[in-house]
């Protein structure tokens, strides 16, 4: 795929009213705090802006939506063509009804649940504790404690790489775990989610606990990536990497944590070949141990260096 050098040449007469920066550093949006440059950074300034930039972007041109950077690691040689980061005009939230929110894709997963806990509407308590964005939850089937956003969407809205905008119903994105079928280049511009009429109280306790839970469990002021691997059928991935003798093993500056070992962390100077290097060494040692294939759940996006 052709990569992006200069406003000039390679994007010719395109117009966007939002921000476009080359060779824009990755490493401070992502949590890994590690890996390359995006040919292009693109923070458009609202939908409009977006669906006719990519509209008028050349069709090889490819495109990558990037939310909180939380759940990703960038490689070291950098991503080719233009990432997409939507900004605060993409994380309005509005009441459709008593128990439905229509979310932008932007919006926080703190923003969300808070917002449906003001209105009195339960069952969206659990993306208190994903750290990420509505675009990235509906790309993933976000989940956890027992609730993924497959329980919960309604529709989302999309803008394809095309830049033809489309509702997709959930059933039509096909959702799996952790997976769904969210065309590539696609990015979501909204959603529409569903709860069920609740106490704010009792929505706000349950919050705290959850909140508290990721307190104990997680490794949560550490360069991290969130949960790395998928749980496997009747398994728990910490539990196979902890039997594995994974836990705080180290490459470089890369490290399984100790605290939570489906964790990995970056101690101030790894590269993301590290890290995913010590993602696979984490997947071979299981292998031989359990016979069992750790998936990885966190995106490696981009160019080995």
């Amino acid at each position: 795929m052709p990569r992006l050098r200069s406003a000039q040449t390679e994007l010719g007469s395109i117009k966007a009213r939002g921000k476009l920066t080359p060779h824009a550093p990755l490493a401070p949006l992502v949590w890994f705090k590690s890996g390359g440059n995006a040919d292009w950074l693109f923070e458009p300034a609202d939908a409009d802006d977006l669906i006719s930039f990519l509209r008028d972007l050349d069709p090889d041109v490819p495109v990558m939506a990037l939310g909180l950077g939380s759940n990703m690691i960038v490689r070291d040689g950098g991503v080719p063509g233009v990432v997409v980061r939507l900004g605060k005009p993409f994380a309005r939230i509005e009441q459709i009804d008593a128990t439905t929110l229509r979310c932008g894709g932007g919006a926080s997963g703190i923003l969300v649940s808070s917002t449906a806990r003001d209105a009195g509407i339960a069952g969206l308590e659990f993306l208190r504790g994903i750290p990420g964005t509505v675009g990235g939850f509906v790309r993933m089937n976000g989940g956890a404690y027992g609730r993924e956003v497959s329980d919960i969407l309604v529709s989302a809205r999309i803008a394809l790489r095309s830049g033809e905008v489309e509702e997709w119903p959930a059933e039509r994105l096909g959702y799996t775990y952790r997976h769904s079928e969210l065309p590539e280049g696609a990015v979501v511009l909204d959603a529409t989610l569903r709860g069920t009429p609740g106490d704010r109280e009792v929505i706000g306790a349950e919050m705290d606990r959850i909140a508290q839970a990721r307190e104990e469990s997680q490794p949560l002021r550490s360069r991290t990536g969130g949960s790395t691997f998928k749980n496997p059928d009747g398994h728990k991935a910490w539990a196979l990497i902890d039997a594995a003798g994974c836990r705080g093993m180290k490459l470089g500056d890369a490290q399984v944590s100790d605290k939570h070992c489906n964790f990995l962390l970056n101690l101030g100077s790894a590269t993301s070949a590290d890290i995913e290097e010590l993602g696979e060494e984490v997947r071979r040692r299981v292998q031989a141990r359990t016979n069992i294939t750790l998936e990885w759940e966190i995106q490696r996006v981009g160019v080995v260096q």
